[in-house]
């Protein structure tokens, strides 16, 4: 299954643009949240990965940025997915 994932980092942000980009992608869920780009982990990303994301998922992002709040932050995200065996996906950056 595909999972896409978005976030914007203000309330008066809007996910439109993310979240038509996402379902161009055919992810099949989306999972939105308004949250401060600082949060090393969101509580909808951090429900994604609990609960929904399954071996063989791929989970896909807007752009890297979405993911981590630092690079530190989207390395560790992105070496538990391969770990978990789920793929990974950006839009922007492929």
């Amino acid at each position: 299954m595909r999972f896409g994932y978005a976030r914007v980092s203000t309330i008066e942000q809007n996910l439109d643009l993310q979240t038509d980009a996402l379902k161009k992608a055919d992810c099949e869920k989306i999972i939105t949240y308004k949250i401060s780009g600082s949060v090393s982990d969101p509580p909808g990303l951090k429900k994604l990965k609990q609960d929904m994301l399954r071996k063989g998922d791929t989970l896909v992002v807007w752009r890297l940025d979405r993911l981590g709040g630092s690079l530190k932050n989207l390395i560790e995200w992105v070496q538990d997915l391969k770990e978990a065996d789920i793929h990974f996906q950006s839009l922007q950056e492929k």
